[in-house]
């Protein structure tokens, strides 16, 4: 399945630090050669501050209790490096470990820059000095500290591109240490400051939301209600433009969550045509699944891409976590996507069939007939459809289901009533920043 696998793709898009849980998820489902994993945590780590844990997988790569003398060197610099930024950066964190200090802070940065300065000699070098003392905690892999500093650091500073940077850090350090509550909101944070910011170039701005959509990642598919989060973001028009443009292989987890949401199943038709329209670009076994089912009404076809489905997500370090139920490990995003996915199919074939054999779709679904049966009835109740089931032919007996006119006239309105505001927020952004 390593032909399906989207670290590659990803890992550009994500800080150094960000990229080894994926390395560990990919080790553990032994998809790749362990030799190859290893190698390429070191080569992540030549760049960090990390060298004791470079030491230690060198180690268990060479099977050898020695290391590279570079790496001995490496240490005793970055050890001297941590004392020399904690040093410059001592009379700010001393006041900063003050509560009642703290008090005098106000909201205004200006009055703070001011007071720390004619009250504590504390001016603007030892301000960027936390941020460099900051960065460098989170490059040895202390990210509980540097996350602390890099919001109080936030809290004083007044340059717009490095509180941006800062933020940037706090993000990933948050979602390091799996403060998923947190994180959600510093994600929030920077979606608001990337979407108002004059960046130098459209470009840019791109870019940045590529990154956040793939930070994201973490975030919603570890959080309690993260799948309608996913659905939200990815489905605005500036981010899924920026999908279609550089990321079309985040389609995948777009699709997985709107699958396995059951409340947000209107949007299946608007993620098809998206699918159809990137198919050249990007596709995979989710995304064919919804091809065959709502394209191609290919039933088999959909069968079949829905086994491979489940080894996609299976195998991806997102999709794929495992969590203990009772003493059994369990894979929920698995479990959902499956069921639904089976829902998905019988709705489909039942909404263009008038008769269905019960038998014949037993075998398509692997199960028994009485368990079908039973599958069936709790289907049919659950999803609405206008159906009976004929115990002694063993058929399924759809009704006749036409469309209401007046329905369909509320729905098209209420859709362009919504895209309608969205272009209104659109022009009216465009327009502040033109005055701007």
């Amino acid at each position: 399945m390593a032909c399906y696998d989207l670290t590659s793709r990803i890992a550009p898009n994500l800080d150094r630090h960000l990229v080894f849980p994926l390395l560990e998820f990919l080790q553990e489902r032994t998809i790749y050669d362990d030799n190859q994993i290893l190698k390429g945590k070191i080569d992540l780590l030549r760049d960090t501050n990390m060298v004791d844990y470079a030491m230690d997988i060198h180690k268990s790569l060479y099977q050898t209790q020695d290391v590279p003398e570079e790496m001995t060197r490496r240490r005793v610099d970055v050890v001297s490096r941590l004392r020399s930024l904690e040093e410059s950066a001592a009379p700010l964190i001393v006041f900063l470990q003050n509560a009642s200090l703290v008090q005098e802070l106000k909201s205004d940065k200006q009055y703070n820059l001011q007071m720390l300065n004619d009250r504590y000699q504390i001016g603007v070098e030892q301000i960027e000095a936390l941020y460099q003392y900051a960065k460098f905690q989170f490059e040895c892999g202390n990210y509980s500290g540097a996350s602390d500093y890099l919001y109080q650091y936030r809290a004083l500073c007044t340059n717009s591109d490095r509180s941006m940077s800062a933020l940037w850090g706090k993000l990933a350090a948050e979602i390091l240490m799996q403060n998923w509550d947190v994180a959600l909101e510093e994600l929030n944070r920077l979606k608001d400051i990337i979407d108002s910011k004059n960046f130098p170039t459209p470009l840019i701005q791109l870019q940045n939301r590529i990154w956040l959509m793939h930070w994201s990642l973490f975030i919603f598919f570890n959080y309690e209600n993260g799948k309608n989060g996913i659905i939200e973001l990815f489905f605005q028009d500036r981010y899924l433009n920026a999908i279609q443009t550089n990321a079309p292989h985040l389609l995948r987890y777009l699709a997985t969550a709107i699958v396995i949401n059951k409340r947000k199943r209107n949007m299946l038709k608007d993620l098809i045509k998206v699918i159809q329209q990137e198919q050249y670009s990007y596709k995979d076994p989710i995304t064919e699944f919804l091809e065959c089912l709502y394209v191609n009404y290919d039933f088999d076809g959909a069968q079949q891409k829905l086994l491979e489905c489940e080894l996609v997500i299976l195998n991806d370090p997102f999709l794929g976590k495992q969590v203990e139920d009772g003493g059994y490990a369990t894979v929920p995003v698995r479990d959902e996507f499956l069921e639904n996915a089976r829902g998905f199919i019988f709705e489909t074939y039942c909404r263009i069939h008038r008769r269905i054999d019960i038998g014949m779709l037993s075998e398509k679904l692997s199960m028994s007939h009485e368990a079908a049966e039973r599958w069936i009835l709790n289907l049919v109740r659950s999803s609405k459809l206008d159906a009976k089931i004929d115990s002694n032919s063993g058929t399924l007996e759809m009704e006749p289901n036409y469309l209401n006119v007046y329905e369909l006239l509320i729905e098209n309105a209420n859709i362009l009533s919504v895209r309608t505001e969205t272009l209104a927020k659109n022009v009216l952004e465009i327009a502040s920043q033109t005055v701007r």
